[in-house]
């Protein structure tokens, strides 16, 4: 049996072109908040229409706290980490 040495007709790669990217790496353990804000749209979306007001104030207080918590974290990093403090006890 022969192998083939040229691409065949059909292949999407041939005539020439570059292979597609390789796929991104997963991501590491922390959290992907993507779901969370599929699931709330989609918790919009469907809720009645006498509650879509009181669901979307509370996606936006939602919203507003994760702000809120991002802003402090990040005040923290920029933050210059604090010695800790030492004392000296004498032995005897």
């Amino acid at each position: 049996m022969e192998r083939q040495t040229t691409p065949p007709t059909d292949d999407p790669l041939g005539g020439g072109r570059e292979p597609p990217p390789p796929p991104r790496p997963p991501r590491g353990p922390g959290l992907d908040p993507t779901a969370l804000f599929v699931l709330l749209d989609g918790l919009r979306r469907v809720v009645p229409g006498e509650l879509q007001g009181q669901l979307t104030n509370l996606i936006r207080e939602f919203l507003l706290t994760l702000r809120s918590l991002i802003d402090w974290y990040l005040e923290r990093l920029d933050r210059p980490r604090r010695e800790p403090r030492v004392e000296d006890i004498p032995i005897d």
